[in-house]
């Protein structure tokens, strides 16, 4: 929250006003801890980020604990509060940001570790975990990027790895136990602070860097190891079960302005099981969990009554792979269509799209279609396991236009492993196939403004994939097979776009990177680099020069190939999935040899069943009728 005599100098003042419908406020004499919730860019990033949302209910559920937002202020009001010395506050009750017990910030992505930064130092709070005195916030993280910590390792007391509800809750109960020497409201000391730590270190799923002394390993990585108990030799995600016993926010906060993702949502399922060979994501939140039907049928029709949004999204990796997906659409039609209420499935496979689903979801309001081949022949599709075809795709966009869609989004990916120029160019010939066919079915219809958005990126190789142990394709080979795309691709009806690959070389250094990267991150963000996810302030000279101030060259790192058997920096981290797993997946994609899903073939022995031992594999009925 902004000072008031600030909000008249500053663009869009909705971001720091707070006081929204459903916000949460308590007064400090009423609760044992406060928690202030921080995502890394601006306010319609973040509350748009699902993550947050539940956080922030399961925090504010319990009686003796608040928590309250915090973003990264836009430019103009950084500077304004760096010129007139404001600390940055929570919206909530502008508590700066310094005097919460816990400070969590998500880490949804590597481009934004400079604004992780910038949050901390507007906020009063010593960037360094080392620095930190005992009275100071514990700064926590979590998210995606946080199955690899190193990279931002010195400037977080700790991490929760994995589902983080039942963490949060563990941690929680913690503080409430702890004797008034080690509470910051009452003065704790340095001492005090460490024993803290060491009792966080014993919940499951945390991970406490500060326990952890980096080795250089063969390949010159710093690989962490334990400094002995309480501090685990692995630490083990989190894997919340039951959906059903989670709590989620069914009165979430409406924001005063349109966010990124401005609509109402449930979450159907959590993991996939698919095995997309660069899928993170797939990899790291398995298994697959549903919520039942019941249960996502009352949530919905309580946060439509609680915010009053005319949209509801699905939230799942893979929205069809849900067993009652048909039933779920035509039972939320059957209670909101009167509303007025559109129910979107932001998340399609071509493989269980149908002409049924593709009716019952445009029953409303139908807005654009995304579908994401990923790579444009067959061998290289099996390369990544992305189980579907060309007819696949055909298919589906023949049910959509033949549903009344009219606009179409595809996904690719160039740079991906063992892709030569004649794979890059069946990208072409794709989309040569779907407006063919666009046209065909439209020209039926009487519709006649067909458009074809393609979205192409570079495949930057994460922690705990198959892909984990390659480098990212070098820049003059994108740029080239870039080029290839732009000669062939050429029609008017179709919008062909390419993500900068300056940001695709930083994000892949910092993907893979150790705790060397802690020192390139704060020269980085000390010679101005902020905001990179915003390609108007991305500077990729920035990088480079902090790179080169600490003797690594930021290509090479992106590029680093390792051995299958080398020592990683993430393998202190135990996501589930074991190193055997991966690398049989990884010799099976240079065969160019698809693995099927577990639910259609049985267990592929990837390791979950050794963290969940009832690993919750459902049955898949609905795709062996033929879809809906």
């Amino acid at each position: 929250m902004l000072p008031e005599w600030l909000l008249d100098r500053v663009q869009t003042p909705a971001r720091y006003l707070g006081g929204e419908l459903n916000e949460a406020t308590k007064a400090d004499a009423d609760v044992a801890s406060r928690v202030a919730i921080c995502y890394p860019d601006t306010y319609e990033v973040g509350m748009s980020h699902a993550g947050l949302r539940i956080l922030y209910h399961v925090i504010n559920r319990r009686d003796e604990s608040a928590c309250e937002r915090v973003f990264l202020p836009w430019v103009d009001a950084i500077s304004l509060m760096r010129e007139r010395g404001v600390c940055l506050t929570s919206l909530e009750t502008s508590t700066p940001l310094s005097q919460f017990d816990f400070v969590g910030i998500t880490l949804q992505h590597e481009l934004t570790f400079t604004n992780v930064l910038a949050l901390l130092d507007l906020g009063g709070i010593p960037l360094r975990a080392s620095e930190r005195r005992g009275p100071d916030p514990l700064v926590m993280g979590g998210g995606p990027c946080a199955f690899n910590p190193e990279p931002v390792a010195d400037f977080f007391d700790f991490f929760v790895i994995g589902d983080g509800e039942e963490a949060v809750d563990d941690l929680l109960d913690l503080f409430a136990s702890l004797p008034a020497a080690l509470r910051r409201r009452e003065g704790r000391s340095d001492e005090g602070r460490h024993e803290l730590l060491e009792r966080i270190a014993t919940v499951d799923g945390v991970y406490v860097p500060s326990g952890y002394a980096p080795r250089e390993s063969d390949e010159g990585m710093l690989i962490p190891r334990s400094r002995g108990a309480p501090y685990p030799e692995r630490v083990t995600r989190r894997v919340a079960v039951d959906l059903d016993e989670l709590p989620y926010p069914t009165a979430p906060i409406v924001p005063w302005m349109e966010t990124v993702h401005d609509r109402a949502e449930i979450e159907i399922t959590r993991g996939c099981t698919r095995g997309c060979r660069f899928c993170q994501a797939g990899m790291i939140y398995r298994p697959v969990r549903e919520r039942s039907l019941d249960t996502l049928v009352e949530q919905a029709e309580a946060i439509i009554a609680n915010t009053g949004h005319d949209e509801l999204s699905l939230l799942s990796l893979n929205c069809p792979d849900y067993t009652r997906i048909a039933e779920l659409i035509d039972r939320l039609h059957d209670r909101l269509a009167d509303r007025r209420v559109s129910v979107v499935i932001p998340s399609l496979r071509m493989d269980t799209f149908s002409v049924g689903l593709a009716e019952r979801v445009q029953r409303v309001r139908k807005g654009g279609l995304t579908l994401a081949p990923e790579a444009g022949s067959q061998r290289m599709r099996d390369v990544v396991n992305k189980d579907v075809t060309a007819g696949d795709l055909l298919s589906a966009v023949r049910a959509a236009f033949r549903a009344g869609w009219q606009r179409v989004k595809l996904y690719f990916m160039i740079g991906l492993p063992t892709e030569t120029d004649e794979d890059v160019l069946g990208i072409a010939d794709l989309i040569d196939q779907v407006l063919a066919l666009g046209r065909e079915e439209l020209s039926k219809s009487g519709y006649g403004r067909l458009r074809i958005n393609v979205s192409v990126n570079a495949f930057i190789p994460k922690p705990h994939t198959p892909f984990q142990w390659l480098g990212l394709a070098d820049l003059e080979s994108l740029r080239r097979r870039r080029d290839l795309l732009r000669q062939r691709v050429t029609n008017r009806r179709v919008s062909l776009s390419f993500g900068d690959f300056h940001a695709s070389l930083l994000e892949a250094a910092l993907a893979r990177g150790d705790r060397r990267m802690c020192d390139v991150i704060l020269e980085a963000y000390r010679r101005g680099a902020l905001l990179d996810g915003w390609s108007e302030h991305f500077d990729i000279g920035a990088w480079r020069e902090a790179f080169g101030r600490r003797g690594l060259d930021l290509a090479a790192e992106a590029h680093r190939g390792l051995r299958p058997a080398a020592e990683l920096p993430w393998d202190v981290i135990d996501s589930g999935v074991t190193k055997a797993f991966l690398r049989r997946e990884l010799e099976r994609a240079m065969r160019g040899e698809p693995t099927p899903d577990c639910r259609a073939a049985g267990c592929r022995d990837c390791g979950m069943t050794a963290l969940v031992p009832e690993c919750p594999v459902v049955t898949w009925a609905h795709v062996a009728r033929g879809g809906c």
